[in-house]
């Protein structure tokens, strides 16, 4: 009521006439109203607020832990105003308790060594902090020393002496201090729980402000948190080193084998990634990092230091220890893009011409995918008869040695000798079942550092492309024997061709059904073999050629190899998609060897009838004549009864196939690659197997 009662008073002060005396007046009731309400003096109030300031419980100002705030005791009398506004000075005080706990609790920890708490960025963000903080400090102590001595109040007329810091002038002198405490505070509310390159990029993200003596303070503040940081990606692109005792940079290392180095030895761990290093920058810190411990570890290669050393002479001087920081990314990139290109160029130099890398592709192409036509032929030849045993009675030495004797025999001889010693024969797991052919390959042994290209499951692959293209050359070989037991001047020179009307026309034609299916059967597996050989294999190629030329890294050479292999696995039919087309056509295989099979026990059938015909009694005597037309007679009836077995085997064998291959070609149109419609071209290029089929 007092209150209302002085404005009441002071208002109707303003319409009298002499309002100087009346001032006076109504400022003396003022100060005795005040006076009244007041049991805390405003200098006591002021020395409280600066105590708390600095985190310290004054006389009547006391942190209260029930509520988290500085406060006034409830008992305490002062006027609602004076509340209010201990209670806004004092939220710096509560501030400046957060920022420092959070201070104290980091540096607590240091001696313990707490690798997964504490680490240099966080060590960096607290020293930062304490150095503003001293700033802090050293105003405090101005105004302690402000607030000791009482200086007459500027104006007064009544000569009352008080005191010059006042709880209003407070407000003025911390304004500012407080914006940087409650941004400090932020900062270390959002950095609780995070390290490295996590937190560098919580605190990024405040940087991004409007007001210039924030941006000002945090560029300040991030110069200091992101020196480690810098510092890290320095030594990392320069030197090859990963030097991250806390585990705070983005790019982490793990214990691997020398040909995993490469693709699993280093990772980006995205949590570390501050937001102010794009990730394609940070993609490229990665790998030239990754190329300088590739060339150091698997390739024994110091050459690496003289182009690290160029691209830092290249970039300048902020590129030396210290010159990279925070609002200098422009330099990072520009250390990063020079180092990458000069190191990248080294490692591919050293993977060219040092390791050979192009010779030992062509070698996988001319001995795996079997490219080197007359090696294939000479090893056909000489591992046939060995391969038609059953597979546990084979001997991988003694396929070893034919191996040697086909390439002795073939211009492979010519071949550099560390490229003849790395092609070894395989012999894969095999059930009782199973025959040589099954289980007969070969694999070329890529060691250090060509293993990071042709790892295990790319050698797999080449295994699998291998035993495909091994098949598709034994059902041509099997066909050319086919071809060499029929050939004509073979059937002229047969007894039977020469016999009478009835037997060497049943002859004849079984022969000509022969001839007819190996015909067919020839016809796709020429035009088969071509796709593959030519349209599969040389065109993938030539493109992986280029692409090999055009690499300027190793990722770039890894990526060409892949698509080089997954273009001939898919236009091979041997991907995901084609496996009932592949099905059909390892049927179409079957039917064809089994076609062989059967033709070499007719054709030694009929040797065998034909050296019977052939055959004389040691002795002459009356009954030869007789014996000699007996023996002519049964010759011929076993003849046409082979012959009649024949037809039957023929016209069975004939079937399958056509409906074999019936069933291939109508699949192709439905296959994805394009290539495939070129083999469905060369298979029907007369329409022929179009036509047959629209008439079923």
């Amino acid at each position: 009521m007092k209150i209302e009662r002085l404005c009441t008073l002071f208002n109707a002060i303003l319409f009298v006439l002499d309002p100087d005396n009346i001032r006076e007046i109504a400022l003396r009731e003022y100060t005795e109203l005040v006076l009244d309400e007041t049991e805390v003096s405003e200098a006591t109030l002021v020395r409280d607020v600066l105590y708390a300031c600095q985190g310290i419980d004054g006389r009547y100002v006391r942190y209260d832990k029930a509520s988290d705030t500085y406060d006034l005791p409830g008992g305490v009398r002062v006027p609602g105003s004076t509340r209010t506004l201990v209670r806004k000075l004092c939220e710096v005080g509560w501030l400046f308790r957060k920022v420092r706990g959070f201070i104290s609790d980091n540096v607590s920890r240091l001696p313990s060594h707490a690798a997964t708490e504490v680490g240099t960025v966080a060590q960096a963000f607290c020293s930062a902090l304490q150095e503003e903080l001293s700033d802090y400090y050293k105003l405090l102590a101005v105004l302690e020393s402000y607030s000791l001595n009482p200086i007459p109040t500027p104006g007064s007329d009544s000569g009352v002496s008080g005191n010059y810091l006042s709880l209003r002038r407070l407000v003025v002198w911390l304004a500012e201090p407080a914006v940087k405490m409650r941004l400090m505070a932020v900062l270390v509310d959002g950095c609780r729980g995070l390290r490295g390159g996590g937190m560098a990029g919580a605190i990024h993200g405040h940087a991004q402000h409007g007001d210039p003596m924030v941006q000002d303070f945090m560029a300040r503040l991030l110069r200091r948190v992101c020196s480690p940081l810098f510092e890290m990606v320095r030594s990392w692109v320069l030197e090859g080193e990963l030097e991250d005792v806390f585990g705070e940079f983005f790019i982490v290392g793990q214990p691997v084998k020398a040909e995993s180095l490469w693709r699993e030895g280093y990772l980006i761990q995205s949590d570390m990634l501050p937001s102010f290093i794009s990730p394609v920058l940070a993609q490229r810190i990665l790998r030239t990092g990754k190329s300088i411990n590739f060339l150091r570890v698997c390739c024994d290669d110091n050459g690496w230091a003289e182009a690290a050393t160029e691209a830092a002479a290249y970039v300048g001087t902020t590129t030396s220890r210290g010159g990279l920081g925070y609002g200098q990314i422009d330099a990072l990139e520009a250390l990063v893009v020079e180092a990458a290109k000069r190191i990248d160029q080294r490692l591919m130099d050293v993977i060219h011409k040092r390791y050979r890398f192009k010779d030992h592709c062509l070698a996988i192409k001319r001995y795996l995918l079997l490219g080197q036509g007359d090696f294939v032929q000479y090893l056909m030849d000489v591992v046939g008869p060995e391969l038609s045993e059953p597979a546990n009675r084979i001997s991988s030495f003694h396929l070893a040695g034919l191996l040697e004797t086909a390439i002795r025999a073939s211009d492979a001889q010519y071949d550099d000798r560390d490229i003849l010693d790395r092609i070894r024969v395989k012999m894969m797991d095999h059930g009782d079942g199973d025959r040589g052919w099954d289980v007969f390959s070969l694999e070329y042994d890529a060691r250090v550092p060509l293993d990071t290209v042709f790892t295990a499951s790319v050698m797999k692959m080449y295994l699998k492309i291998f035993n495909f293209l091994w098949k598709l050359k034994r059902v041509d070989h099997s066909l050319t024997g086919v071809w060499k037991t029929m050939k004509p001047n073979c059937i002229v020179s047969s007894p039977f061709y020469k016999e009478g009307t009835s037997i060497r026309a049943q002859f004849v034609s079984v022969l000509r059904k022969c001839q007819v299916l190996f015909n067919e059967m020839n016809h796709f597996v020429t035009n088969f073999q071509y796709y593959i050989m030519f349209e599969v294999l040389e065109v993938s190629w030539a493109r992986f050629s280029e692409e090999m030329d055009a690499a300027k890294d190793l990722d770039d050479l890894l990526m060409g190899h892949d698509k080089y292999l997954t273009s001939i696995v898919e236009k091979s039919l041997l991907g995901e998609r084609s496996l009932g087309i592949l099905r059909n056509l390892f049927a179409l295989f079957d039917i064809i060897l089994q076609f062989r099979s059967h033709a070499d026990r007719w054709f030694e059938r009929i040797y065998e009838l034909q050296l019977r015909g052939k055959s004389k009694p040691k002795t002459k005597s009356k009954e030869t004549g007789s014996w000699l037309e007996g023996g002519r007679k049964a010759m011929i009836q076993l003849a046409g009864e082979l012959f009649r077995k024949m037809g039957e085997d023929l016209d069975s064998i004939a079937k399958d196939y056509t409906a074999s291959l019936d069933s291939f070609i109508s699949q192709l149109p439905l296959q994805q690659h394009v290539d495939l419609k070129f083999l469905l071209f060369r298979l029907d290029f007369t329409e022929y197997y179009s036509r047959v089929s629209s008439n079923k």
